[in-house]
């Protein structure tokens, strides 16, 4: 019988994460492929960031973050 391998790929940008993971916490507007999120950043983790914004979370892929900008 022909078994099948099946493989999750998914890209991870260590600097990205290095860096939002020392802002976590932090207000932040996030520019991604599809528009603007705003909010806190409550979670980083290698493939995707988790954004609350008027009591929900956003989850971001991190593939399609275009900037960030803290907002103190």
């Amino acid at each position: 019988m022909n078994e099948q391998q099946i493989a999750f790929v998914s890209s991870y940008d260590p600097y990205v994460y290095e860096t939002l993971s020392g802002i976590i916490g932090s207000m932040v507007s996030v520019q991604t492929t599809r528009g603007t999120v705003s909010g806190k950043l409550s979670n980083v983790v290698p493939d995707h960031i988790v954004v609350e914004s008027g009591g929900s979370p956003f989850f971001i892929r991190t593939q399609q973050i275009v900037w960030v900008i803290p907002r103190g």
